[in-house]
This record gives structure tokens, sequence and C-alpha cells, in this order.
């Protein structure tokens, strides 16, 4: 696996896209944190957990990278609502330390 900023998001999006949670998870530091608009998450199992049971579909629109740093604008297919949303990915030595995403809930709320 190329350790680069770029890359190790990237492929963990491929990931998530194929449902390869096992390599999704490798992707993640063992002290990652992840911040969304509707909660929290302390440690790389519980979030890779969420995401076997959500199964989301990503499609990036755009990519920016700075450092250690990379930002992808997305549209996140929820099954029965597809967001427009951001995610800013903190990499340090090869892994996703960090996580956050940013969009709009109200969609999801309004059912």
């Amino acid at each position: 696996m190329d350790n680069t900023t770029q890359n190790v998001a990237e492929l963990f999006i491929q990931y998530l896209n194929e449902e390869n949670f096992d390599q999704a998870e490798k992707c993640l530091d063992s002290d990652f944190k992840f911040t969304g608009v509707l909660g929290h998450r302390e440690s790389a199992a519980t979030y890779i957990d969420d995401m076997k049971k959500m199964k989301f579909k990503y499609e990036v629109l755009k990519t920016f990278i700075s450092g250690e740093d990379i930002c992808m604008w997305y549209h996140i297919d929820m099954g029965k609502k597809t967001l427009l949303a951001s995610g800013w990915y903190h990499i340090i030595e090869g892994k996703i330390h960090s996580f956050k995403v940013l969009f709009d809930p109200r969609p999801l709320l309004s059912d």
C-alpha cells in the first residue's frame, strides 16, 4: 500500500465502497477519532462496525491536499438519501488518525 496522504484516503473510500471493511479498518490508526454532524466515534473498530451496518457509498467530486490533511467533497449515498458532504482526513504515518465530516442533516431528519 502506498502510504501517501492521498492514497490512504482514496483507498479507504474505495474499501468502504467495496464493503471491504477489514481493509478499510487497516487504513485507520489505532487512536482513530471520527466527528460527524450526528455523532462521534472513538475507535477504528466502533467506526467500522457502524459502516458495516450503514454501507454508505461515496462518489468523490473533488479532493484537496495540504501536507498530512486531505479534504474530499463527495456525494454519500445513504440508501434512501444521497447527500453532498465534505470529509476532512488527517493522516499520520500512513494511517487515518482523524476524520471529520460535514453535511446538511435536514434531509435525514425530515422523514
